[in-house]
């Protein structure tokens, strides 16, 4: 279908593709932590990730963003979740989540932050970005075969929700 057929308008509603990848090593989960420099969660804790580019699929960004933030190639990446985040009325992101396994812990530093590994039970007491307390039961209790999350996130009152759907039509609406 060409472009013109596309239904790309000026005011219809537009995401900015992003990754988020989560790699597990045992009972514990990689980290970055933002560099103090940064303009955004400068000392928070995230998943890896970035920008879906030009001319990129979602996996294939993913793989780039392992490469660019980690130095790690062939790790088996599982598509666990989407996430889409309400920034505007006409913008959002959608986040597409990953997580793979990893046989050996490695370590990382780069202009985006350090690598850290982090045990399942003291995630929770880090500085997280603020999503991140309601994605991270989502990615730790993943096991292959089950299906993808669905979720969206938006500001409401100035507090952060984000509302999970299931293939099974139930929902849970959290509060960070």
């Amino acid at each position: 279908m060409p472009a013109s057929d596309q239904g790309v308008h000026l005011p219809r509603y537009k995401v900015i593709p992003r990754t988020l990848i989560f790699l597990v090593h045992g009972e514990e989960i990689l980290l970055i932590r933002g560099a103090p420099t940064k303009r955004l969660w400068a000392n928070r804790y995230n998943g890896l990730g970035g920008h879906v580019e030009h001319g990129e699929d979602p996996l294939s960004a993913a793989k780039r963003e392992l490469r660019e933030e980690a130095g790690v190639e062939n790790v088996r990446l599982h598509g666990i979740g989407v996430l889409m985040v309400d920034v505007q009325a006409d913008t959002g992101v959608c986040i597409f989540v990953f997580r793979g396994e990893v046989r050996e812990k490695f370590s990382w530093q780069s202009e985006e932050g350090t690598l850290e590994w982090v045990s399942w039970k003291d995630v929770q007491k880090l500085p997280l970005v603020e999503d991140l307390p309601q994605i991270l039961p989502r990615v730790l209790a993943w096991q292959q075969g089950d299906p993808p999350f669905w979720a969206i996130s938006r500001y409401e009152n100035e507090q952060l929700m984000v509302h999970f759907h299931s293939e099974e039509g139930d929902s849970s609406l959290l509060r960070s």
